[in-house]
């Protein structure tokens, strides 16, 4: 953790200097409300709650955090779709499960990449698949092959790429899988160390058990190996020729005032460089803030939308 305070110290530095200005005289039309596309207690959920905070504080603006959950994201960002476009609700969500689900059925949803403004990023996180600590595997060949022998494992998940990562499994491999929704990742671990699953997504809420023992990691979801557990293998490496790359953005109604979005996101940036959030995202994800910035953000989901056909690939 030495590394990532050190970098946060100079991310917060770097960034406090190139944080764009907000705009002198916009500000939100009452209170601006920030909602959190998973359930209360998972990474997305305290990161968020901490970026509003901070940026209450820092612009006098009433800032409120709620849960909105369903989908992975979807319920919220239906509804943002079809709100006037008054500056006055923010989305916070995860690009994979909104990704898939337009991949999967575009047409049915009421909403597309086009429907919303995009106003930045608060960092990309690293997946991982986790068991207890007296799981009977320690890797994913291992659990693999447990799963082989004890058909219609339980593996819990809160959104639907960490699913679609193990149907592509089952397919490689004929293992079996039960598949266990959740609300998210804090639900998630309760489920693994009540045994009522014996593995699970997680993209940090398993640390404080990890570091407390009763947790171990078993596979990297991501394409690269985990920055905090390089010794667990990607599925990748175990013949499984899927991963995802989650990233933390933020969105709102397409159409939206210009000033009131050079505002929205200028305070994003200028929240983002705060010791207090750097501090809360290396805590949650063991990882440091990555803003992509509007445009950014837009060319991401564009391009992930492009390349999120490989978990379809049969």
């Amino acid at each position: 953790m030495k590394r990532r305070t050190l970098v946060g110290i100079a991310a917060c530095a770097v960034m406090a200097m190139t944080a764009p200005l907000m705009a002198a005289d916009w500000k939100p039309d009452g209170s601006l409300t920030m909602q959190i596309g998973f359930g209360a207690g998972g990474s997305t959920d305290t990161m968020g709650r901490v970026l509003a905070k901070v940026m209450e504080d820092q612009t006098g603006w009433n800032v409120i955090a709620e849960n909105k959950t369903g989908g992975g994201g979807v319920a919220m960002f239906t509804g943002i779709a079809k709100m006037p476009p008054r500056g006055t609700v923010i989305g916070l969500g995860v690009n994979m499960p909104i990704l898939v689900n337009l991949v999967r059925r575009g047409d049915e949803l009421p909403f597309d990449l086009e429907s919303f403004d995009y106003l930045g990023t608060i960092s990309k996180a690293e997946l991982a698949l986790v068991a207890a600590a007296d799981a009977p595997f320690d890797d994913l060949p291992g659990m693999i092959a447990h799963a082989k022998e004890n058909a219609n494992m339980p593996v819990a998940f809160g959104a639907p790429p960490q699913k679609l990562l193990m149907d592509v499994a089952a397919r490689t491999t004929g293992a079996e899988f039960n598949m266990v929704t959740t609300e998210g990742g804090a639900e998630s671990m309760k489920l693994v160390l009540g045994g009522q699953v014996l593995a699970a997504f997680s993209s940090g809420e398993h640390f404080p058990h990890a570091e407390a023992g009763t947790m171990k990691v078993i596979a990297a979801g991501n394409a690269q190996r985990l920055s905090y557990a390089p010794d667990a293998g990607t599925f990748v490496e175990a013949g499984v020729n899927a991963y995802v790359d989650p990233y933390f953005y933020l969105a709102t109604t397409k159409g939206t005032d210009a000033e009131a979005l050079a505002a929205i996101s200028g305070a994003i940036e200028n929240a983002l460089a705060s010791p207090e959030v750097i501090e809360i995202v290396n805590n949650a994800i063991k990882n440091d803030p990555l803003n992509l910035g509007p445009d950014g953000t837009k060319a991401m989901m564009v391009d992930g939308l492009a390349n999120v056909g490989v978990l379809f690939a049969k």
